[in-house]
């Protein structure tokens, strides 16, 4: 089948796989059990947030060190989101410094290719704050799964993802802000071929025109990511 393409953003392929919905090993808990488990997962998912009924809890999308993604439907306006659930944040400095980081720039970064915030749930109280919900436009997968299970991704998709990583990357070195981290699977993509890049909390932005070795550090996020530029700048092994 023919790919109709369009440079400004518009995208569509029928005939991949239906892969969408098993990111990360995401499970279909609410269509299999109904409402009993629709109201568990509710109530595991927000420990007594204020705004947690504005919000129907519908799957659990990803997991990690960083805490759990559901997907979930906006109740409101019938919209469908992903809500990003990270926990104990205050227990380590790094990570609330990584977490701030991340809710500060991309509340100022506004672009097609870049995943939008659209509201952060307010804790009960100060006392009780200890988790965070953001909760962001829902995207279907990540290119890493795209890559992975499907082998029939043609010349066409290659360059309009190529494209609309180009014009993100683009939009935030013009602002002087660096990703540091990107991955497959810190880009985002739905079943139109649309992409969004994601995680920014070890984004760093630059005050000068001439970055010194110590604003970039030798750190390494992901070693077979990292531009080789930045590996072959410092003596450090962990780039070798």
């Amino acid at each position: 089948m023919k790919l109709q393409m369009d440079w400004r953003g518009d995208c569509s392929l029928r005939s991949w796989p239906l892969w969408f919905g098993q990111f990360n090993g995401g499970c279909f808990l609410l269509n299999q059990h109904g409402s009993s488990i629709q109201i568990m997962l509710d109530r595991e998912f927000f420990t007594e947030y204020g705004e947690a009924s504005q919000y129907e809890i519908q799957e659990v999308v990803g997991k990690g060190s960083y805490g759990v993604v559901a997907s979930a439907i906006d109740t409101h306006t019938g919209e469908r989101v992903a809500i990003k659930k990270m926990t104990n944040i205050f227990e380590h400095v790094s990570d609330a410094t990584r977490i701030l980081r991340e809710i500060k720039l991309l509340r100022l970064l506004k672009h097609p290719d870049i995943v939008e915030i659209k509201h952060i749930m307010l804790p009960p109280s100060r006392r009780e704050f200890k988790d965070i919900y953001v909760v962001f436009e829902l995207m279907e997968s990540d290119l890493h799964q795209v890559i992975k299970l499907n082998n029939d991704l043609t010349a066409e998709h290659h360059q309009f993802f190529l494209y609309q990583l180009l014009r993100a990357l683009k939009y935030i070195h013009t602002g002087n802000v660096f990703h540091r981290d990107l991955k497959p699977k810190n880009i985002l993509a739905n079943a139109d071929c649309k992409l969004k890049l994601c995680d920014f909390g070890l984004a760093r932005v630059s005050f000068s025109n001439a970055p010194s070795a110590i604003f970039w550090t030798d750190y390494v996020a992901t070693r077979w990511y990292r531009a080789p530029e930045l590996c072959g700048s410092f003596s450090s092994k962990a780039c070798k």
